[in-house]
């Protein structure tokens, strides 16, 4: 496992982390959801990531109890707020009165004292930047978070936080965490430049196109049973499956399959193209709990290193752009939502 600084910060995070969204409390049983945390420790994974609003609070419960028995000083241990968690008018959002609410019910549910990185999961129009900026200062000093980042935030939000911290002395934002993977790239143009210069790091979500890069998904119509797309939660993947301007719902999937022939040549697992590609922009890719069972790699993540010392690595990354991420002239980015 190799370890990043997360942006300009001191804090070093495994490169790749392990999420929990959509699994831990939801579809995976909390003793598989353990070993499989058990499991990325002794693989070297430092940074696991989740929110208050998965599954309710309950993945928040299971990761607490999983982290329960590891030794927390070694964790980088993330969380999020910002979305629904109840009925009432103030159960929603960044205000100050929801944020202190929900950081307490997540250290609660986590079983821990502080966590290291408070993420604002989405952007709030309809609380003031300001109150949002300054109560993750306040929390930072008050030693209940080490650290504070954004989730799905635009180029623009990126830049007022920060600004806005710099000006009166408060903490700033660390990191990002968009969606990003061979399939996703919408944030290159402007978020991923931001973030460069303003140092913040970005731990990316679904690096594997919610699991179309590893190969499962070979029939776009009929996708296997037991996986995402066959499940309940379908819909979320409907942007990758069909394209209503091309009017080919196996558009994506024809793609996948010819990159996938394409790396096998080239002698790299494509499970691991996303670690080929935008390395130079992400601090940890955020693992999901269904990849525990991807068959083992030929090669191992960490042997697919930016220097190029790879073989394959570099025809690896042409046959990415040129296969997965040349749909961006056919409108592959058209109608995503954010």
């Amino acid at each position: 496992m190799r370890y990043r600084n997360l942006g300009r910060w001191g804090v070093k995070v495994s490169a790749v982390g392990l999420g929990s969204w959509l699994t831990y409390g939801g579809s995976v049983e909390e003793d598989a959801a353990r070993a499989c945390i058990q499991r990325a420790y002794e693989r070297g994974v430092t940074f696991f990531d989740t929110a208050d609003v998965y599954s309710r609070g309950r993945a928040e419960e299971i990761v607490g109890r999983a982290i329960g028995q590891l030794p927390r000083d070694q964790l980088v241990l993330a969380t999020k707020v910002f979305f629904p968690i109840g009925d009432g008018p103030n159960d929603r959002g960044l205000s100050r009165k929801h944020i202190r609410a929900q950081l307490d019910g997540s250290l609660r549910r986590l079983g821990v004292e502080y966590v290291d990185l408070y993420q604002c999961h989405r952007y709030d129009a309809a609380t003031p930047l300001e109150e949002t900026v300054q109560m993750m200062d306040d929390l930072v000093r008050a030693g209940k978070i080490l650290y504070w980042g954004t989730s799905e935030w635009n180029a623009d939000q990126i830049i007022g936080a920060v600004n806005l911290a710099r000006a009166h002395g408060w903490a700033e934002p660390v990191s990002n965490q968009p969606q990003y993977s061979a399939l996703w790239r919408r944030v290159e143009p402007r978020v991923f430049p931001v973030c460069r210069q303003y140092g913040l790091g970005n731990v990316v979500w679904s690096p594997l196109a919610m699991g179309i890069l590893t190969g499962k998904y070979t029939d776009a119509t009929h996708p296997p049973a037991g996986t995402r797309a066959a499940g309940g939660a379908a819909g979320m993947m409907e942007d990758y499956f069909t394209r209503a301007r091309r009017g080919a719902a196996t558009q994506t999937a024809r793609r996948e399959r010819a990159l996938h022939a394409r790396a096998a040549r080239a002698g790299v697992v494509p499970a691991h193209l996303d670690r080929l590609v935008g390395h130079r922009r992400r601090d940890a890719p955020r693992a999901g709990r269904r990849q525990r069972r991807r068959r083992r790699p030929r090669r191992r993540p960490g042997d697919l290193h930016r220097d190029g010392q790879h073989p394959g690595a570099g025809r690896a990354v042409r046959a990415v752009y040129e296969l997965s991420l040349g749909g961006e002239r056919d409108g592959l980015r058209d109608g995503v939502r954010g």
